[in-house]
């Protein structure tokens, strides 16, 4: 918080002990840490009011909603664009099969019939 290491906290008590003296200097703690207590619950207390007043879980609400609504309008573009990609991949395969089955089709019907062979007994075969 401070960047206060242990060495400098060794002179900072060093330095009380010899102005405060070793008897007051137990209740001098006592009385700071006291204060400080009460300096961090008032803090703690004005930013809890002043969140109220602001009315800062509505913002926080409405905030991730947008992020949310953010969210999926980017996973609808997403979406959208590999359909999209999808469609026109599908379009181009579609044109490279027909396009030879249409030649193949065109072929069949160009030919003339093809006569079947007679595959029913003769007499002279029995």
């Amino acid at each position: 918080m401070f960047d206060i290491g242990f060495s400098e906290l060794l002179v900072i008590a060093t330095v009380a002990l010899i102005v405060m003296g070793p008897e007051r200097l137990p209740e001098t703690v006592r009385s700071i840490s006291l204060w400080i207590g009460r300096f961090k619950q008032m803090l703690s207390s004005a930013r809890k009011d002043f969140e109220q007043e602001v009315g800062m879980d509505d913002i926080r609400q409405q905030l991730h909603n947008e992020k949310i609504m953010r969210d999926l309008s980017q996973t609808k573009e997403d979406l959208q664009q590999t359909l999209d990609a999808t469609a026109l991949e599908a379009a181009s395969l579609e044109e490279t099969i027909k396009s030879p089955l249409d030649d193949a089709m065109t072929a069949l019907d160009s030919k003339p019939p093809e006569t079947k062979p007679n595959l029913t007994k003769t007499p002279a075969d029995e």
